[in-house]
């Protein structure tokens, strides 16, 4: 073969692999955009111990739904709680009722209780430009025991495709409906206790976020535990802690606190 083809070839064939790299590159950083994952943006790992692993990191996958509140009014309490009632009877399950209800300028979260147990059952988000509920991301959908098998072919206007276009749903809203067909026996005890949950979660805030402090009634869900955290005497963020391993995920979705009523 002549010196010149093979210089040719050599010349394609960095041409090739450069077009490669470059192609996988582009698919990396926009996966890294769209879910954060890798590096201090990422999800932390399942440490096994107990002990206050942070998931979600300063930047993770749920703190890449960008809100546009441009347009939107924050929901007034009595809204967000039609909207989670609205929900919680299209599921056809017997036995839940709404809870806690708290306000942000991004949006509103509900916790939907057990009427017969008094536990909390799983949480919803509700849109503040459509007024609609649907599961909340994160915990609700990763660490619920009980309560987060979505039905992924149920795409009801109750939520449907709205969410995954509009910022403020993320994903959550594609999978719109739980499964029905819940499991009665699951067992709501945990390996870590809601004092444990409260000390880890302070850990991670005085690593963290200095200054804010950890409220000590955690609710308890199946599989993990959520609780909000403040500065100064007023709610700044809300967080949640594995009911077996410690680990914690920040909520970074909700915006400014504004109010809350139970």
């Amino acid at each position: 073969m002549s010196k010149p083809l093979n210089t040719i070839l050599l010349v394609l064939v960095i041409v090739v692999l450069a077009g490669g790299i470059f192609f996988a590159g582009t698919q990396y950083a926009r996966w890294n955009m769209m879910f954060g994952w890798g590096g201090s943006t990422g999800f932390g790992m399942m440490n096994g111990n107990g002990g206050p692993n942070m998931m979600g990191g300063n930047g993770g996958m749920m703190n890449r739904y960008n809100s546009n509140k441009t347009n939107f009014v924050p929901l007034t309490v009595d809204k967000a709680k039609t909207a989670a009632e609205k929900y919680i009877q299209s599921l056809d399950v017997k036995g839940l009722q709404v809870g806690e209800v708290m306000i942000f300028d991004n949006n509103a979260y509900v916790v939907v209780k057990e009427t017969e147990t008094g536990l909390g059952a799983f949480e919803l988000l509700v849109d503040s430009g459509t007024k609609i509920a649907y599961p909340e991301h994160g915990p609700n959908m990763m660490w619920n025991v009980k309560y987060s098998r979505f039905n992924h072919q149920t795409m009801t206007a109750n939520g449907g495709m709205m969410g995954m276009m509009h910022g403020n749903g993320g994903m959550a809203a594609m999978m719109n409906g739980w499964d029905t067909t819940t499991p009665g026996n699951v067992s709501v005890e945990m390996t870590v206790t809601a004092e444990q949950a409260v000390e880890y979660a302070q850990k991670y805030l005085d690593t963290n976020d200095p200054g804010a402090t950890a409220a000590n009634d955690p609710i308890k869900f199946y599989g993990y535990y959520t609780l909000d955290f403040e500065k100064e005497g007023k709610i700044t963020g809300m967080l949640s802690v594995n009911g077996y391993s410690g680990q914690v995920f920040l909520h970074t979705w909700h915006g400014t606190f504004i109010e809350e009523t139970e």
